[in-house]
């Protein structure tokens, strides 16, 4: 019995931390894709993506360079609090052209993530992570949204937390550079 008490205390202390961080999405765990699609078939076309990240590019091509600063958005279509996020992430990322701005589908179902781009009428170029590796790569919390800086290729910030508007991202991107 006090077992189960100290158990379930545990489990309140470190969802109250999360939810206190501003994590509030699903784990990335927590749903199941569908059958995943290749990346090039039934895929509407989208925006190229600058060569900043070992990844294929969701409906479109790896193309470019990037920039010496990359605000990445770690994102799922399923994700309701990326749904929130992402048109604020693409607003952000046309108002400050100095910086590569791209997002990383993280889930195995690339048509889906395509088509919420497209429903969203967002066009933030993004790459594709059936199996997060960039996750995984950066060491990330297992959350989405998570928002990462890299400066020439290095991680300078961790945000997992969701922006509710390009402004706030903005301040958080000037804070740590």
């Amino acid at each position: 019995m006090k077992r189960t008490v100290w158990l379930s205390a545990v489990v309140i202390v470190v969802v109250t931390a999360l939810v206190a961080l501003g994590a509030r999405s699903l784990l990335v765990d927590d749903q199941p894709s569908e059958e995943p699609v290749a990346v090039d078939k039934h895929m509407p076309e989208r925006p190229d993506c600058p060569a900043a990240l070992d990844l294929p590019c969701l409906g479109g091509e790896v193309a470019g360079q990037a920039k010496d600063v990359t605000v990445v958005n770690v994102w799922a279509w399923w994700c309701q609090p990326c749904r929130a996020e992402l048109p604020a992430v693409d607003e952000f990322a046309r108002t400050h052209p100095e910086y590569s701005v791209v997002g990383v589908h993280a889930d195995g179902n690339a048509a889906n993530g395509a088509a919420l781009l497209e429903d969203l009428g967002v066009g933030l170029p993004s790459y594709q992570d059936d199996s997060g590796a960039f996750a995984a790569v950066q060491g990330l919390p297992p959350v989405v949204p998570v928002t990462v800086v890299l400066r020439g290729g290095q991680q300078v910030a961790v945000f997992a937390r969701e922006f509710t508007s390009a402004a706030e991202l903005a301040d958080a991107v000037a804070g740590v550079l």
